[in-house]
């Protein structure tokens, strides 16, 4: 990380001007050296104030450049913001030009105070933080300005536009904007903006795991907006209306794709592939899209007509998918090579990780991995029966949708086991609840350790009491078994759910794909090629079990990769993906930050079956948002973009 020079980010002023190097001191913000390879990050004026790392940048030549940028992105729907940020720019233009005087840092400090104080949006009100900053940091340099004797070094300037929940999502949907759009009522356009992003806007509404809304500032007020069922609102508007949406493709070139996998990540890089006028074919070893989306979440959480759906618009962009095909066994990727231009590999964690406890490899009749135990029921099959008791073993989303299966085809008598407590359970919260109502009973810090059988087939199994200990590497405490607390639990069913894995058997040591030491495909995280010229990957094969939207999020982003590699470019990412792994490093969301906001709006929570109820039914257990309570929850958004600005010195 290269010096600071001068820092104001979040209030923390650290002044390093004069200094030597002994007496210097760092900032709690991390400046990375490089925004892209030959490109030296010198400035940096943002959203909670300003980054000094060379003092030879000209810092009203950049403030200059910084304020047109929150003029262009002003939405105009408030005068301080659309006409005070002209006052500005009118009168900094002058100081440029040797016309400014010295009051006029009094007009600019009261202009910029006013336009953050009432300012609708952050836009205006953090638009202006780096002007006010530096005006009470550099006055100096801004009276040197002023009487003509201070000039500094131009860099190249480049900004993009931010916000906490746009930096925390995995498929980088424009938030703000789609939610504004509802506000307005424009849902065609609102699901528009989604599908910019994803293609799976009515899945992702369902079963997202939410990490924008863990990154929503509404939430420092009172409750985080609901980002997820907003996007769920705009798919349903369109398909309850029976309506497919008009996208604009560009024209082939002939050039063909192959695509191994038709989960959220294939689907993915095969929409956008054809958007950009692709040919493309997947392969798909199931007899219906949608991958783990499909046989691995219960229809309760995602019917499979909102999937399929969103498969007939992926197809409808000339995107084919032959099914029934196993890569590695019916043809190897080496052949599907020959006839592709590319080809990309978006396999799933489609296999479970074993618990190593004894009587684990006995083949016994009731012992019914997770995965498989959702795939057969989401098939429509019972896989046992003759089992009416059920244990579970994990805290994972797999486990829990286990468990709140397992009522909907008839089990009576249901318990989830996992071996730390309640908070360091990875589910989602909500399904955590929700099981809980249904009637779940669960046995926290315990572990099995021994499975109890009898001719054959399961009948319980033995457990130790775990105690929290010192944290591991994930951060959370370490379960430690309590010597001599074993116990038993009667049971027809054992079920493992404490982890996927990916099952690489498709692979051919011809194919020349490296695999790393984590058992997942080697692709390069900026580009997502693997090994051999060609052929990329993304999604669980890549990084391990994972969130849908992550992989589905990715799959966009190698088809970006992979059309810069057929019309013959540099692989490099995007300035936008640069960007966002920029604001990654320097975190867009202060959890710290008091929002002041006039009055508190409750959010607005879906109707949901009574657990008595759902609990034995596959009926989806939400109704969406009908329209008055959409643009009630959209009024909630604080529309919160935040500009970010980067001086570069390039090589």
């Amino acid at each position: 990380m290269s010096t600071v020079i001068f820092s104001s980010w979040q209030k923390e002023i650290v002044d390093n001007r004069g200094k030597g190097e002994e007496e210097r001191i760092s900032p709690r913000i991390k400046i990375p050296d490089l925004f892209s390879e030959g490109e030296k990050i010198k400035a940096f004026f943002g959203w909670d104030g300003i980054v000094l790392l060379d003092e030879s940048v000209d810092i009203l030549d950049m403030l200059l450049a910084y304020l047109e940028a929150v003029q262009k992105e002003s939405c105009g729907r408030c005068l301080p913001c659309s006409k005070g940020t002209f006052l500005l720019l009118d009168v900094l233009r002058k100081i440029r030009d040797g016309k400014g005087k010295k009051e006029d840092l009094h007009f600019l400090k009261n202009t910029a105070t006013y336009i953050r104080d009432s300012s609708r949006c952050s836009i205006g009100q953090t638009g202006v933080i780096p002007l006010l900053d530096v005006i009470e940091y550099f006055s100096a340099d801004m009276e040197s300005y002023i009487r003509g004797e201070k000039k500094g070094k131009k860099f190249t300037y480049k900004y993009s536009v931010t916000a906490p929940c746009m930096n925390a999502c995995p498929s980088s949907l424009n938030i703000p904007k789609y939610i504004e759009e509802i506000r307005d009522g424009s849902f065609v356009e609102s699901l528009s903006t989604i599908r910019e992003r994803t293609c799976l806007p009515g899945t992702l509404g369902r079963v997202c795991v939410r990490p924008c809304e863990e990154n929503c500032r509404r939430a420092l007020v009172d409750e985080p907006v609901s980002i997820k069922w907003l996007k769920r609102f705009a798919a349903d508007y369109e398909m309850e209306r029976g309506k497919f949406p008009s996208i604009k493709k560009n024209p082939t070139d002939g050039k063909r794709v192959a695509v191994i996998g038709a989960g959220p990540a294939g689907l993915s890089c095969a929409y956008y592939l054809a958007l950009k006028g692709y040919k493309v074919k997947i392969f798909e070893r199931l007899k219906e899209p949608g991958g783990m989306a499909a046989v691995g979440i219960p229809d309760y959480r995602l019917p499979r007509e909102v999937l399929r759906r969103e498969v007939e618009i992926i197809k409808s962009q000339g995107v084919e998918i032959e099914y029934g095909v196993t890569v590695g066994k019916d043809i190897t990727i080496s052949e599907i090579k020959k006839d592709f231009d590319a080809v990309f590999i978006g396999v799933g964690a489609q296999t479970s990780t074993k618990m190593g406890v004894e009587g684990e490899d006995k083949q016994l009749k009731g012992f019914i991995p997770g995965i498989k135990y959702l795939f057969d029921i989401n098939c429509g099959i019972d896989p046992y029966p003759e089992g009416k008791r059920v244990v579970v073993v994990g805290g994972g989303n797999v486990a829990i949708d286990c468990v709140r299966t397992s009522f909907r085809i008839g089990k009576t008598d249901v318990n989830l086991v996992y071996r730390r407590s309640k908070a360091e359970m990875p589910a989602d919260p909500v399904e955590v609840r929700d099981a809980e109502e249904e009637g779940v009973k669960f046995h926290f810090l315990c572990n099995p350790v021994r499975i109890l059988e009898k001719d054959g087939r399961v009948v319980g199994v033995e457990l130790i009491r775990m105690e929290l200990g010192e944290p591991d590497e994930s951060g959370r405490r370490r379960p430690v078994p309590v010597p001599g607390s074993e116990f038993k639990i009667e049971t027809d069913i054992l079920i493992p759910a404490i982890g996927q894995a990916i099952d690489l058997s498709f692979l051919d040591e011809k194919d020349g794909i490296n695999v790393t030491k984590k058992g997942t495909l080697y692709a390069d995280p900026d580009t997502f090629m693997t090994s051999r010229e060609g052929i990329f990957s993304a999604g669980d094969c890549v990084t391990g079990p994972d969130v849908l939207v992550r992989a589905a999020g990715n799959g966009r982003r190698a088809a970006e990769m992979i059309d810069l590699y057929l019309r013959g470019l540099k692989l490099v990412p995007s300035e936008e993906e640069r960007f966002i792994k920029f604001f990654s490093q320097i975190r867009v969301f202060n959890r710290e930050e008091k929002v002041e906001v006039a009055g508190k709006m409750d959010r607005i929570h879906l109707r949901m079956l009574e657990p008595e109820k759902r609990k034995w039914v596959f009926d989806e257990v939400e109704e969406g948002y009908r329209v008055d309570e959409a643009f009630y929850e959209s009024m909630r958004c604080l529309r919160c973009y935040r500009i970010g600005m980067v001086a570069l010195d390039h090589d």
